[in-house]
């Protein structure tokens, strides 16, 4: 299972209606995570390593990431988040 990370335009964020989403804010911290549905968010603040059994990804400040359904993890968040958040 593998983690979206890309750059949108801001046609792209605005054909999604991303800043309707809600937020999500987070301390510098380390938790285990379950994704039992999708979920798309979009860093407006932070930097995290998201550690999976087949890899690491870095998410920034900036960045849409895409996390399947299923996936176990865990979340190093080293600065703190705030990012706009969508479950399907």
């Amino acid at each position: 299972m593998e983690i979206i990370v890309k750059k949108l335009s801001e046609s792209e964020i605005n054909e999604k209606g991303i800043r309707n989403w809600s937020i999500w804010t987070k301390e510098k911290s380390k938790f285990d995570w379950y994704y039992d549905s999708i979920e798309e968010c979009y860093f407006l603040e932070g930097k995290v390593i998201v550690h999976t059994a087949n890899g690491d990804y870095e998410i920034n400040q900036f960045d849409y990431a895409v996390f399947p359904e299923g996936l176990k993890c865990q979340w190093e968040v080293i600065e703190p988040v705030k990012k706009h958040y969508n479950f399907h």
